[in-house]
């Protein structure tokens, strides 16, 4: 799968509670959510969002709470990857469960900047500063996480791959 979008770029320690801030956890509607997204660290990400761009942070993005908002509220405002220096554990299998695909690379994090337009390619593990003409190795996924990424998260997988077993 290959990503290609502008870069909305943050720093370290990116936690769940500025993604998607608790006064707006009273719902669980996707669309709701995104609304919301990332407004109390950048009051214009959601208007300037624009489907496949690209969130990049330093060290620690999603650290905080357990919320599995965080994820869905970065993927229904329509970012198609999250590339960051490391992840907060929690975030990084909330991210994969909820099927918002994330790579670490912290070359690329470090020296991207807002506005750069990227390429990710998960399958390759590579990141392509296509403003700055600078390419990176990033983490591939694996096929497994590849497949719940694809399928938009582990619950549609789970349902796939107990649907194919009746059929069978």
């Amino acid at each position: 799968m290959i990503f290609e979008g502008t870069v909305h770029a943050y720093g370290r320690d990116v936690d769940t509670d500025v993604i998607i801030p608790a006064r707006y956890l009273t719902t669980s509607d996707p669309t709701e959510l995104a609304k919301h997204c990332m407004e109390d660290i950048d009051a214009d990400f959601v208007t300037t969002v624009r489907p496949g761009d690209i969130i990049v942070a330093h060290e620690n993005f999603g650290c905080g709470s357990s919320r599995e908002h965080a994820p869905v509220a970065i993927k229904a405002s329509g970012v198609g990857v999250v590339v960051a220096a490391s992840f907060a554990r929690i975030f990084y299998r909330n991210a994969i469960n909820t099927g918002l695909p994330i790579v670490v690379c912290p070359e690329a994090a470090s020296e991207a900047q807002a506005g750069d337009r990227l390429r990710v390619d998960l399958a390759a593990g590579t990141v392509e500063n296509l403003t700055q003409g600078k390419k990176y190795d990033a983490e591939a996924f694996p096929p497994f996480m590849q497949e719940l990424i694809d399928r938009g998260g582990l619950l549609p997988y789970v349902k796939s791959r107990v649907v194919g077993k009746e059929d069978s």
